[in-house]
């Protein structure tokens, strides 16, 4: 069954294929997106509350070399633990056999550290 109606043909159904693939692209990139602002997010709240101490209108040498320092290593446990993540959903749904559940935990994925 086609998505906008029922119908057999392999054109309904190459169809059918198409907008699944398009729209699970958009959910991917809308998931991606909301992992980088979750990641942007909570790198400003604990990098900045543990660096910077007094706010002021400029940035001392310290403080600039204590967010660079905070936000790699956050960054670098963030990836870590999407890579442990998405290995362990591939591995329970290999073991439950469930293709569509593979390509769920590709939602999971996202830029993450690479292009901040």
């Amino acid at each position: 069954m086609a998505i906008w109606g029922s119908s057999s043909s392999n054109a309904a159904s190459s169809s059918e294929s198409e907008i699944k693939t398009s729209l699970m692209r958009q959910v991917q990139q809308e998931a991606a997106m909301a992992n980088a602002r979750s990641l942007i997010s909570k790198v400003n709240e604990h990098c900045f509350d543990a660096c910077v101490p007094a706010p002021g209108s400029t940035l001392s040498s310290a403080e600039n070399t204590c967010l660079s320092q905070c936000m790699e290593k956050y960054i670098s446990l963030w990836n870590t633990a999407s890579r442990t993540y998405i290995a362990r959903v591939t591995a329970e749904s290999k073991k439950l056999g469930g293709q569509d559940t593979i390509a769920m935990n590709e939602l999971a994925t996202a830029p993450t550290g690479s292009s901040l």
